[in-house]
């Protein structure tokens, strides 16, 4: 009894030892995200987590392209995100005005920042324009759902096909070609800005989260296909795509920016009462946070505990950031939810009880 007593604690040991050095990574240090040199598009880049975003990358030496729709916005933004270069020397910073809800638009963009670059595609594409209009379902007009869709969907997914069908040209093709022309040694990266609210139903959310949840879904299909032609590009390297393509979906919680603020005008009672206690971050953090999980080449990034609990109780088909911790993390949410989610509806259903619930006439 005692010797099994005694092994059965030596393997826990060893166990949380294992655990612990695989959370920080310890056993794979790399870099997988190195923006030093790199052309880096931020669409919804003047304010918000997407100048977070431009301001730290230009810190770690990228070359960044802010797209939005004010150009004014945009100026400001271009200064804030050069102050902080780390070669200001060298790098170089361009804003281009554009509503990305527009098809034509997100290629018109693409081109713009290649001829900018030299002939050359952008390296890093990220699908941050987005925003948040929260109420109650039927409370929302039929034109706001469709716009919440347009901006936090479509937006994405019209700049995914347009950066792909470019990214993904043979590398024999004249764009890709050229007498200064060296073959990226690193894979692209596209990248999309979802939100925590793709996997959890929340009062409160129904214009926003469906989008976010297609995102999600968008992300893992993605990913998925571009096995297909990275691939191809290893077993055909003189007629594959120039480089690798990855995928990856950044999925933070609230931030405190002028989103917010703006969300908070439409936002009903009964979602306050479910989000008391969230943690807020800035965008600095969230930026932080989202940047340090593409270095560890994270997939479905998540920028605080509460979304990482979220993240790890919803994985389903989903690839694994870090198969050891989703794995031991999903057996306890999945626990846990047994008790979270009856507080989630027992709060809703006392709020109905005890307020006037305004009816559709």
């Amino acid at each position: 009894m005692a010797l099994g007593l005694y092994w059965a604690t030596a393997c826990l040991a060893a166990f949380i030892a294992v655990l612990t050095l695989d959370i920080s990574r310890f056993f794979s240090r790399k870099n997988h995200f190195d923006v030093d040199g790199k052309t880096v598009v931020i669409t919804g880049g003047s304010q918000g987590l997407g100048r977070g975003l431009a301001r730290l990358l230009s810190s770690k030496g990228a070359n960044v392209v802010i797209v939005a729709r004010d150009q004014p916005k945009i100026d400001i933004a271009l200064k804030y995100t050069a102050s902080a270069a780390k070669s200001p020397q060298s790098q170089r910073f361009h804003g281009i005005s554009a509503d990305v809800r527009s098809p034509e638009e997100n290629t018109r963009l693409l081109e713009e920042v290649t001829r900018w670059n030299d002939g050359q595609p952008p390296d890093i594409v990220w699908a941050n324009a987005g925003s948040s209009h929260p109420a109650l379902f039927i409370d929302t007009t039929l034109e706001t759902l469709r716009s919440q869709m347009d901006i936090n969907y479509w937006a994405a997914t019209y700049l995914a096909h347009a950066t792909l069908r470019l990214w993904l040209k043979p590398s024999s093709t004249p764009s890709n070609t050229g007498s200064s022309y060296v073959k990226p040694a690193q894979p692209r990266h596209f990248i999309i800005t979802g939100s925590s609210t793709c996997f959890v139903g929340v009062a409160g959310y129904a214009p926003y989260s469906p989008a976010k949840s297609a995102l999600r879904s968008l992300a893992d299909t993605l990913r998925s296909e571009l096995n297909l032609y990275n691939g191809y590009r290893r077993a055909n390297p003189q007629q594959g795509p120039v480089a690798d393509v990855k995928v990856h979906c950044v999925v933070p919680g609230t931030i405190q920016s002028p989103g917010l603020a703006q969300e908070n005008l439409s936002k009903h009672p009964v979602t306050r009462v479910l989000e008391e206690g969230d943690p807020i971050q800035t965008e600095d953090e969230v930026a932080a946070a989202a940047v340090k999980g593409l270095e560890r080449d994270g997939y479905l990034i998540t920028t605080q505990w509460l979304g990482h609990a979220m993240r790890a109780g919803t994985l389903g088909g989903s690839p694994r950031n870090n198969w050891l911790f989703d794995t031991v993390s999903a057996w306890v949410v999945n626990v846990a939810w047994l008790y979270i989610g009856p507080d989630m509806e027992g709060k809703v259903f006392k709020y109905g009880k005890s307020n006037e619930v305004k009816l559709p006439s």
